[in-house]
């Protein structure tokens, strides 16, 4: 039976998000399913995700770039660690050079989702803005639906309530939104938190700053790493292009999987070595032990990067300072701790997270039902139960978040190759019995644990379990076999749907 609807337009697949992640999954898509026919949805009026978004002063990564970069476009800057404008141009050299940037549908975000298993198809709502702002709705259909947005909030960071905020005289301002006008140059800036953010803000504006506080309420483990790879670089001048590229980011592969082993076997082993390197920069082990020794082990939390230490260095100068207390309230002069003393600031930057937001806010509908996350299983880190021919991409935790992403959007080709072959119009992943759950992101940070119950969980065995170990998933992943745990609906099953503008 031929169903005749009004669609205005129909993809085969869409991606949302054109960020590092949604870019590198639009290059898989075109080379290894040749002839399909996308499009990349963003929501923002500028392709680069994360690396766009954020402005403040000193954004950068905090893993190396032969990593983070993607495996088919090798890294060629000087550091290693590499600043956030930087990361952007990379980006949009990528999505240049391979035609990518004219797949990409600006200001179009994705505000619902709506799968029908008797056209075996999704239905997308999406919003448009103009440039002026103005929105319109239209509708947009599709075979395949990639999430490469991320899981947090574009739109709104954590913002924890502060008493007696509304007293404070001076300027507060969230990492997240910075403003470009913000004039800190001389004055007292009091930075509250202790994440990568805190942590890479207090260098890059100690020297202008009259002075610069981190105030948290426990300590981070910070390492100091290298901003420049100096093995890298004489790899570099050595070998050509893609050869060095692949023998420097096995290498950084390599390190980066045995340092997170252990940390987590020598727990112990790996508090002294870290401890010991902040002592050795600062010559105060006292300062060490009062705020650079965390009660948790490394590891259970992100570890944050120092490059060349410049955290560190900041405070040895005296251009910084970090007071480990609680805040009892703002008042018009600063902040009063708990300790009682009042820290004195012109401007408070509350670097205190990101707010979780599961797949770019997309919650999908199957068959006019609701899908409750939460209750969903995630299969090879990349599909959920209950939820049909829908990809989202989450990257490592404690690694590059493009290695896992690069190993999901290969896997996406590879399933959407499998369906063409066998006839297939739809698959879901289908456990052949009863998981046991775990949270889907297993690190102990706020941010993380204020929200994950939102999100689907994993299981306890593979291909049910998130493995935060790139060397197992690279050896694993593309040998899947997919007919195993992938339920399959034939293309005799679906009804026709014949197109009429």
């Amino acid at each position: 039976m031929t169903e005749t609807v009004v669609v205005p337009e129909h993809l085969d697949v869409v991606i949302v998000g054109a960020g590092l992640s949604g870019i590198g999954a639009a290059y898989r898509l075109q080379a290894e399913c040749p002839g399909k026919s996308y499009a990349v949805l963003e929501a923002r009026e500028a392709m680069g995700g994360t690396w766009d978004l954020f402005r403040y002063p000193g954004i950068r990564s905090d893993s190396d770039m032969f990593t983070l970069g993607y495996p088919f476009k090798p890294w060629r800057d000087a550091k290693s660690i590499a600043d956030g404008p930087s990361i952007l141009r990379y980006i949009n050299e990528t999505a240049a050079e391979n035609g990518i940037d004219r797949r990409i549908r600006y200001r179009t975000k994705v505000v619902g989702a709506e799968w029908s298993t008797a056209t075996a198809r999704w239905t997308l709502t999406l919003e448009q803005r103009d440039e002026h702002g103005n929105a319109e709705q239209r509708a947009l259909t599709c075979d395949f639906l990639y999430t490469c947005a991320g899981y947090y909030n574009y739109d709104h960071g954590h913002a924890p309530e502060f008493p007696g905020i509304d007293t404070f005289a001076g300027t507060v301002v969230h990492p997240q939104f910075w403003p470009e006008d913000l004039d800190y140059a001389g004055k007292r800036v009091v930075i509250i938190g202790s994440g990568a953010t805190a942590v890479t803000l207090v260098p890059n504006m100690a020297d202008d700053a009259e002075m610069i506080t981190m105030l948290q309420r426990s300590p981070t483990w910070i390492s100091p790493v290298p901003g420049r790879d100096k093995i890298a670089d004489r790899i570099r001048a050595t070998l050509p292009p893609n050869l060095a590229h692949r023998l420097i980011r096995t290498k950084n592969i390599l390190f980066n999987v045995g340092f997170y082993q252990y940390c987590r076997r020598r727990p112990e082993a790996a508090r002294k070595l870290l401890t010991g390197l902040a002592a050795r920069i600062l010559k105060d082990e006292q300062a060490v032990a009062e705020h650079f020794t965390p009660s948790y082990d490394p590891w259970d939390q992100r570890l944050c990067a120092a490059p060349d230490a410049d955290f560190f260095k900041s405070i040895r100068k005296g251009k910084a300072e970090v007071v480990t207390d609680h805040i009892e309230t703002f008042v018009p002069e600063g902040i009063r701790l708990a300790s009682g003393r009042v820290l004195p600031a012109d401007v408070v930057i509350t670097a205190t997270g990101l707010q979780l937001l599961a797949f770019g806010g997309i919650n999908p509908v199957v068959d006019g039902q609701q899908v409750e996350l939460s209750d969903q299983f995630v299969w090879q880190g990349a599909m959920l139960t209950g939820v049909p021919n829908f990809a989202v991409c989450i990257g490592y935790t404690n690694a590059s978040w493009t290695l896992r992403a690069d190993l999901t959007s290969r896997l996406v080709c590879k399933v959407i190759n499998h369906m063409d072959r066998n006839g297939y119009a739809a698959v879901v992943p289908r456990p052949d019995g009863k998981l046991d759950e775990r949270p889907l992101l297993d690190l102990a940070s706020g941010y993380i644990q204020r929200s994950i119950g939102d999100f689907p969980r994993q299981g306890d065995r593979h291909p049910w379990k998130v493995r935060q170990n790139y060397l197992l998933d690279s050896a694993t992943t593309m040998r899947t076999d997919l007919g195993k745990t992938l339920a399959p609906t034939p293309r005799s099953a679906v009804r026709a749907v014949e197109s009429v503008r």
